[in-house]
């Protein structure tokens, strides 16, 4: 497990299925902290060794996700730039981060803007895919601002950020992507991602 991410964290190796497993019995047997403890309870895990327990703190975030609102955001953004790596950063994105920007997108778009300005990779990250699962409600003004944003970016996780934003809103509106694509200069890798759902 831990030299699949490079050796950069340690692990208690729990694999998936019984990680999952046992995050369920844990949900099932305490009651949840009070919303005003999330940060603090989030906290302690999260600054625990093995990676196992950043996944719990993942976890107890999105079931907690309904008490968070964008005045959260630095909370987020802080725990994003912690220990970061994507096995980290997309589940916060693409769980918790999508869901409380939909409850203010106004907002929460404008946060997004600041985080794609940030010197933190991963904040950028975040700001990309921020809108990964809203289909038909995706703002494709704001996707396009924020990609052409990071277009030239020569970072890997920039690239693949926004070529799979790109995959999957083509399964929302392939033609869309394709005008995108063939309007603007992308990087091979984002292109070759970007066009998996929209070719002809």
């Amino acid at each position: 497990m831990s030299a699949y991410m490079r050796n950069q964290f340690d692990f208690l190796g729990i694999k998936t299925p019984l990680r999952n497993a046992l995050l369920k019995e844990q949900f099932l047997e305490h009651r949840l902290p009070d919303p005003v403890q999330l940060a603090e309870e989030v906290w302690k895990l999260y600054n625990l060794p093995e990676r196992e327990y950043q996944y719990a703190a993942i976890a107890l975030l999105e079931k907690m996700k309904k008490q968070l609102t964008t005045e959260d955001f630095p909370f987020l953004r802080e725990l994003i730039e912690s220990k970061s790596w994507w096995d980290s950063v997309d589940p916060i994105v693409t769980r918790t981060l999508c869901y409380v920007i939909e409850t203010n997108r106004t907002a929460g778009t404008a946060d997004m803007f600041a985080w794609s300005k940030a010197p933190n990779i991963w904040t950028n990250r975040s700001a990309i895919l921020h809108q990964l699962k809203y289909k038909q409600q995706t703002d494709t003004v704001t996707l396009a601002h924020i990609i052409l944003q990071h277009a030239a970016s020569s970072e890997f996780f920039i690239q693949k950020s926004f070529g799979w934003a790109l995959r999957e809103y083509a399964k929302t509106d392939a033609e869309w992507v394709r005008s995108f694509v063939s309007d603007h200069t992308l990087m091979p890798l984002s292109k070759q991602e970007a066009l998996k759902h929209a070719k002809k």
